[in-house]
């Protein structure tokens, strides 16, 4: 949920063998493990891993659940595999999804051949036209981050190097916490 966790982060992805199981981990640019897909979907990314693919993961959206008890944080990645040699091309295709994933929109990402060709044929500027909808809402369930937040953005600005985007996100989180400091104490909680 933190801001080391971002809707239209890049993570790299480790595939591991625990207990005889596949785990594919999303693992953020800090080298925190912060979740793994599911065995089956894990299996697959494992095979085309060994095959040589390089492995992307977009996160694109973190949801909250009530079941099963006591709940569970949940989310969805986008995936992009790569042969090596294109790294170029791809990481600029990639980049272009992330930044629509940030922003709230879902391209739809399930292709294989004329789709790569053009993204190779583009130099990594195609980007695809259709859309993935959010997951239909079940009762007990939450999307917590679906795009970045204007908070995100300024942490990002500041992790860039950009120290006057740094400190206005720190005043701003400052300024939240008075504002509810100064909500409750006008409604006689404090």
């Amino acid at each position: 949920m933190g801001s080391d966790n971002l809707v239209g982060d890049r993570y790299a992805i480790e595939c591991t063998l625990e207990q005889g199981e596949h785990k594919a981990w999303l693992v953020n640019r800090f080298g925190a493990h912060i979740g793994y897909f599911d065995a089956d979907f894990s299996r697959t990314l494992s095979l085309k891993q060994a095959q040589g693919m390089t492995l992307v993961g977009i996160l694109s959206f973190v949801a909250f659940s009530e079941q099963p008890e006591p709940g569970e944080y949940w989310g969805d990645a986008a995936v992009i595999g790569f042969n090596p040699a294109d790294k170029a091309v791809f990481n600029r295709f990639i980049e272009g999804i992330a930044s629509l994933i940030g922003k709230g929109t879902r391209p739809e990402l399930d292709f294989e051949g004329a789709a790569a060709d053009r993204i190779c044929e583009s130099q990594g500027s195609w980007l695809p036209s259709n859309r993935v909808p959010l997951p239909e809402k079940q009762k007990g369930m939450a999307i917590l981050k679906r795009r970045r937040s204007f908070t995100d953005n300024l942490v990002e600005q500041g992790r860039s190097g950009n120290k006057g985007c740094y400190v206005l996100s720190w005043a701003f989180l400052l300024g939240l916490v008075a504002l509810a400091i100064f909500g409750l104490k006008s409604c006689g909680v404090f």
